[in-house]
């Protein structure tokens, strides 16, 4: 997005500033000269084919109502959603905030959709070239919340690429539960079964919060393993709020942006460390030397969100040309060959 046009959303209230890019998107007003993805960017998350690593993380699209704007912004991939089986208003407003001296953002949405119905129907009638997946919720007054994870998936599998289990937001009571040994391991063994039961193949991801101790890390990638997850996206956003300089720090919800960088990826070079299972690095990134250190740490696959607050739509370009210059500085021919190449120094 243009620096007028960023300027002019700063002068609203997050929320308002968020529905208006999304509107400006979903009609085509938002129109960035992308250059076409170059041949040493292709990579790959289990079966899924990308001709970019870089997409767009859950939240900016819960409704799945910009789906053909979105993908002519430069992303090799798209993720939507949220979605729960029942609509959900969320969290009382004001519920999203800017911390524009830390470059961050807090929120507390609370899984905010219109329900899986129209969701399936808009996946249904997309037919562009990007992949789109969607990102599986609970509603929050459900008896049973993995049930509802089922529910949406069986209903929009059909529709979408990927999957994305997500029980690490920390805006419904009680939901990164489910990141539990025994309650995770049941979650998943249901949804694999429901994948089971259609008529083709179906990536499905699970999606984790950097809130972890090593413990907890390799506890899940066992879990993930042996559920038969095709890739891990790490992270979602984070409850700690040490060394923000904003007044709005003390705000209740999900903290994203750059002070998440350095955890996230952390958590994703344990967890490269632990498993086979692709890895998908998401949190704080900014830049393509941020994109970058997210591939070296493990990373097969990359998601941005917070960063086109600060950065606009035209960071989506930036960041994967930049991407395709810093491969080819140091020597590597594909992405692929980067993978995990400086996941000790993450490590230690």
């Amino acid at each position: 997005m243009a620096r007028a046009g960023l300027a002019l959303l700063r002068q609203l209230e997050p929320e308002k500033a968020h529905n208006a890019a999304l509107l400006a998107v979903r009609h085509g007003l938002v129109r960035p000269k992308a250059a076409a993805p170059l041949a040493s960017l292709a990579t790959s998350i289990g079966a899924l084919s990308l001709a970019s690593p870089l997409g767009l993380a859950a939240g900016f699209d819960k409704n799945a109502e910009a789906l053909d704007g979105l993908a002519g912004l430069g992303f090799g991939w798209l993720e939507v959603g949220a979605a729960t089986p029942l609509p959900q208003p969320g969290n009382p407003k004001p519920r999203l905030f800017r911390l524009p001296e830390d470059r961050a953002a807090i929120n507390r949405f609370g899984f905010t959709n219109l329900g899986m119905e129209p969701i399936a129907q808009r996946l249904a009638a997309y037919r562009g070239a990007v992949p789109v997946g969607l990102n599986l919720g609970a509603n929050k007054a459900s008896e049973d919340r993995a049930g509802d994870y089922v529910t949406v998936f069986e209903r929009c599998a059909p529709h979408v690429a990927f999957a994305t289990v997500n029980v690490s937001s920390p805006n419904t009571e009680r939901l990164r539960d489910l990141q539990g040994a025994a309650a995770l391991q049941a979650l998943l063994g249901r949804v694999m079964e429901a994948r089971a039961a259609l008529a083709g193949p179906k990536p499905v991801f699970l999606k984790i919060a950097p809130d972890l101790n090593d413990d907890e890390i390799a506890e899940i990638a066992r879990i993930a393993e042996g559920a038969g997850i095709d890739a891990i996206i790490a992270t979602n956003t984070t409850l700690a709020r040490e060394g923000l300089r904003s007044p709005q720090a003390g705000e209740a919800g999900g903290r994203s942006g750059a002070p998440l960088f350095s955890r996230s990826t952390q958590v994703l070079a344990r967890r490269s460390n632990l498993t086979d299972i692709p890895l998908v690095g998401v949190g704080g990134i900014a830049s393509d030397e941020d994109a970058y250190a997210k591939i070296r740490a493990g990373a097969s696959a990359l998601q941005l969100y917070t960063g086109l607050i600060y950065g606009g739509v035209g960071l989506v370009d930036e960041i994967t040309q930049g991407l395709a210059r810093l491969l080819e500085r140091d020597g590597f021919a594909s992405l692929s060959a980067a993978i995990g190449t400086d996941r000790a120094r993450r490590l230690a």
